[in-house]
């Protein structure tokens, strides 16, 4: 992504600076989404929420609850069902958790009364009594062996799935023996398994994901409902939450993902030269022809035919059909004038955009000047309506090309739809397209009037404007996701799916609140406040 896509891709022209006031299309915008941002302070309140809830209903302890939610990826949902359908018994097996029934150390059968020492079946080593360990499943080991064993899983990334050292023992560990034992002699890794126990929240919980700001901003966000939506973080980043990628409806995550290499990688640097040159047959460099005659001159003084590509002299006359040659070059050719065609589109709105991001503060300026003014009018609220809902639908038409791009192209759904069904649609939706692009440019003009220094029944003119404007392009913008989710998505066999349309732009995630008056949890609080929180795991810090 360039630097110049970033300033699109941050809300630096947020949606949420300036609708104080706005009421138009509420009502549309059905709240199907919490969204929450979970900061380092209250990522262990959210972890404790889900905690709770299995703890209340199975009557469990904090520790046992927490392997249950991590083999079930913190879905709470799904934990409930596969206990009505397999049973209390079946979920602790399949989760290695066991309840231990007596809480008096058993001892292994080699423990000798007389010597008042135990063999440790790892080491076959005599140790103390005071020396062992034995977990809820019943297998008793010295502290040195199990210390060591749980040093090795840590570092081999297996913090949440530490098991039992006896053969074919499912059970997890107890995580507050691990950390003590741990502890005990490396308080950096034992600071690593509870960072990790911690983390697990974010990295195994599909309702949760880290924000890709870079640098990281050591947020993540939680969304309870539908993943394909578009959120934003307290730092500004929009994005989607289901690939997490800069928001980017109403295109796909998988056509996004397609557009976003192809403008990256150099296929239509390739086509291009399939297009304009041909390999001069001596020394084999790309030659771009210049002139009409179709004999031309390599820098290497190779004569050879432009429509052959045999090496020649000039008297060269070439009269056959090279007719693989020309349908491959003609395919590259058409291939990328429709590229360039699409492109072009895609990137004209997204200039624009940054262009009009700057209009903010002149209208802020303008607003103040003329409610100022004794005859002025007192209310200017119309006149950041249409600024916002400029910014949103200049958006929603840049992204609307990569989409068309290959919704309507010759590669991906030709096998579901027949050229003529595909032809129709097409033209429904560019019909749609036109109509939202022709009246965007008429609301860009009509914002960029200068109203604060107009007379007053010309202001009431400019005002009318951007009010039917505003309300009109948002209609066509709800329109066309509607022309998107049912008349071409909907009609494809396998599922294809954008963040729904929201006439008050992309919902911002609010602060998770943190409760000061809870009991402290087992898991050491140095867990989240270490420097390294956030900072090894996120995709963010990975690609820098």
């Amino acid at each position: 992504m360039t630097s110049e896509e970033e300033d699109c891709y941050y809300s630096d022209y947020s949606d949420h600076d300036s609708l104080q006031g706005i009421e138009d299309a509420v009502e549309d915008d059905v709240q199907t989404h919490s969204i929450q941002v979970v900061t380092k302070e209250s990522l262990l309140e959210a972890q404790r929420e889900d905690l709770r809830r299995v703890m209340d209903m199975l009557k469990l302890s904090e520790r046992h609850a927490r392997t249950l939610l991590i083999h079930h990826r913190w879905n709470f949902e799904r934990l409930s069902t596969e206990l009505v359908e397999k049973g209390r018994d079946s979920l602790f097996a399949e989760a290695g958790v066991t309840i231990a029934e007596c809480k008096k150390r058993a001892l292994p059968l080699s423990y000798s009364r007389s010597r008042s020492l135990v063999k440790c079946n790892i080491c076959i080593e005599d140790v103390s009594p005071h020396a062992v360990t034995t977990m809820d499943c019943g297998h008793c080991f010295c502290n040195d062996c199990w210390t060591e064993h749980f040093i090795v899983q840590i570092n081999d990334g297996q913090s949440k799935h530490i098991r039992c050292m006896e053969h074919k023992c499912n059970a997890i560990c107890d995580e507050a023996v691990v950390r003590n034992l741990v502890n005990a002699k490396y308080p950096d890794i034992a600071e690593r398994f509870d960072r990790h126990l911690l983390e697990s929240y974010i990295v195994d919980n599909n309702k949760v994901k880290w924000c890709p700001s870079v640098p990281h901003c050591g947020n993540a966000i939680r969304v309870e409902g539908d993943s394909y939506c578009e959120v934003e973080c307290t730092c500004g980043l929009q994005f989607c939450f289901n690939c997490s990628l800069e928001a980017h409806s109403p295109c796909s995550c998988q056509m996004w993902e397609l557009w976003a290499k192809k403008c990256q990688d150099e296929s239509e640097t390739v086509n291009w030269i399939t297009v304009k040159t041909k390999p001069c047959p001596k020394c084999f460099k790309n030659v771009e022809k210049n002139g009409g005659c179709n004999l031309v001159t390599c820098i290497c003084k190779q004569v050879f035919c432009w429509l052959c590509g045999g090496a020649s002299g000039r008297e060269h006359f070439c009269g056959r059909d090279k007719q693989v040659t020309s349908v491959k070059a003609a395919r590259a050719q058409r291939d990328l004038h429709r590229y360039m065609h699409y492109y072009n589109r895609y990137k004209a709105h997204t200039d624009s955009l940054k262009l009009e991001s700057k209009l903010k503060a002149t209208i802020q300026d303008r607003i103040y000047f003329s409610e100022s003014k004794e005859s002025g009018l007192r209310d200017h609220s119309w006149a950041m309506k249409g600024l916002h809902r400029l910014f949103r639908s200049r958006r929603i038409l840049s992204y609307s090309y990569p989409f068309a791009f290959y919704m309507f192209g010759e590669d991906h759904f030709t096998d579901e739809m027949t050229r003529e069904e595909l032809e129709l649609k097409q033209n429904l939706f560019e019909n749609q397209q036109e109509q939202l692009e022709v009246n965007v440019e008429r609301l860009s003009m009509s914002i960029e009037q200068p109203f604060d220094e107009l007379p007053k029944d010309k202001v009431w003119e400019v005002r009318m404007q951007i009010i039917n404007l505003t309300t009109l392009i948002d209609k066509l913008c709800k329109k066309m996701y509607e022309c998107i989710d049912n008349d071409l998505l909907g009609a494809l066999p396998r599922m294809l799916n954008i963040a729904p349309y929201k006439s008050m732009g992309v919902e911002r995630a609010s602060e998770l609140s943190v409760s000061l008056d809870s009991n402290p949890s087992s898991m050491s609080m140095e867990a989240c406040n270490s420097d390294s929180y956030l900072q090894q795991d996120s995709p963010a810090n990975k690609a820098v």
